[in-house]
């Protein structure tokens, strides 16, 4: 017995063949036709009706077949093939499908449910479980604690840029929050140690880029006891090393078969270079960075990836030591160049993270905030952590959509989203 969804059907004079897929993949069905008798001649009315109903088959038709099973190897599904005996529609689907293989984008994503069927696009979601479930396990197995921060804020944790509002219970505003940053150093504050999370984040931004979602899941970690950012990025550069392998061993083949992309497990340790020498190979490379503040735009990503890969053979590569402008209030800063100790990580040309040591030290912490130009009363709450001590710390936050763009060679986060939030989409 099989079950799926009617994928094609060719409909021959004397034969018919369906193709039946489910969440596991492809099956061929096997019908020898019965057409009606052109002299008039009385003939078998069940193989009748079940020659009819199968031309009648519409796409994406679900049906439970039960038959016998026959070895064929010129059958391209696995050399088998079944013999349909009886045949029973559970849900019929509607003639004419919404989209086709070549709809675009938009008219792909209003229709998901029907986009995801194929096979390609189930395989992005088997790989973010696997890709997952290997960090999990990477940070389980070494005595991270697991945390389930609040969606819900209080007040920002920088500037009200950004923030989704709300009324929350009468004259009460929430926020919905664009990271767990907050709570991921209250966990350093509350002794944890080493935590991680994974969770939605959400950021009212009006981006209309690839790579840019007003909802998205961002995989966050933080750790106490370090001696500078360096500690959290080598953690980091182990973890998605684990990631990598674990999803080229489990699915390596499957996406060089639709995807055309093999999946190269990361050497260790990644190449690091500051961001002013960045700016240098970008401007050697014949491109001038328009941004103002110093910061890479996504060519000077390229373009440093591009220097990276050329010199190193490397698809990853660290951008570090940058400007306090650029950078959070609470990311500590270097007392002889002044520069914040961060980094933002490259993968195949796109920043897919933002990682630093933190400021740990209240007065500290507010005299930056303040430069900042920021609320300290807005920021109470938060800066309480830091007035009964909290160890040195630092973490990251690592975007799980573009790390599978990015991994896949897809074009966009849309691609690889169950279910994208932007600007101008909230639904399905």
């Amino acid at each position: 017995m099989v079950s799926g969804w009617v994928e094609t059907v060719r409909d021959q004079k004397k034969v018919q063949f369906v193709i039946l897929r489910d969440e596991t993949g492809a099956v061929q069905l096997v019908n020898p036709a019965t057409r009606p008798a052109e002299d008039g001649s009385e003939q078998d009315a069940d193989a009748l009706a079940l020659t009819d109903t199968i031309s009648n088959l519409a796409h994406g038709t679900f049906l439970t077949v039960r038959g016998a099973l026959k070895h064929d190897e010129r059958v391209k599904l696995g050399g088998v093939e079944v013999k349909i005996g009886t045949l029973e529609i559970a849900a019929a689907s509607l003639p004419e499908t919404p989209i086709a293989a070549d709809s675009g984008l938009d008219k792909r994503m209003d229709w998901r449910f029907l986009d995801l069927r194929q096979a390609r696009n189930n395989l992005i979601f088997r790989v973010q479980t696997t890709l997952e479930h290997a960090m999990r396990s990477y940070w389980v197995e070494r005595d991270y604690i697991e945390i389930h921060s609040p969606k819900l804020m209080a007040s920002p944790a920088e500037s009200r840029a950004e923030l989704f509002s709300m009324e929350y219970f009468g004259d009460q505003t929430a926020y919905l929050a664009q990271s767990p940053q907050h709570f991921k150093q209250m966990a350093q504050a509350a002794g944890f140690g080493k935590v991680f999370e994974i969770a939605d984040a959400f950021r009212a931004d009006p981006s209309f880029t690839s790579r840019h979602a007003t909802e998205f899941t961002s995989i966050d970690s933080e750790i106490s006891w370090i001696d500078g950012y360096e500690d959290v990025a080598s953690m980091q550069e182990e973890l998605l090393a684990a990631a990598f392998a674990a999803v080229k061993e489990k699915h390596g083949a499957e996406i060089e078969e639709l995807f055309g992309v093999t999946v190269e497990v990361p050497t260790l340790p990644f190449p690091r270079i500051p961001l002013a020498e960045a700016r240098e190979i970008v401007a050697a490379r014949g491109y001038e960075i328009p941004r103002a503040d110093g910061d890479l735009d996504p060519e000077g990503e390229r373009q440093v990836s591009a220097h990276v890969k050329e010199t190193f053979g490397h698809d990853f590569v660290f951008v570090t030591d940058y400007h306090p402008e650029i950078r959070p209030f609470y990311h500590m800063r270097d007392v002889e160049t002044g520069l914040t100790k961060s980094y933002d990580l490259l993968y195949n040309g796109t920043e897919i993270t933002t990682g630093a040591q933190r400021e740990h030290r209240i007065d500290v912490l507010e005299q930056q905030a303040a430069e900042k130009g920021l609320d300290l009363e807005g920021l109470e709450h938060y800066l309480d952590f830091f007035r009964y001590g909290v160890p040195p710390h630092g973490g990251f936050g690592m975007g799980l959509a573009r790390l599978l763009m990015l991994m896949l060679g897809e074009s966009s986060i849309r691609e690889v989203t169950f279910l994208f939030r932007g600007p101008t989409r909230l639904a399905p």
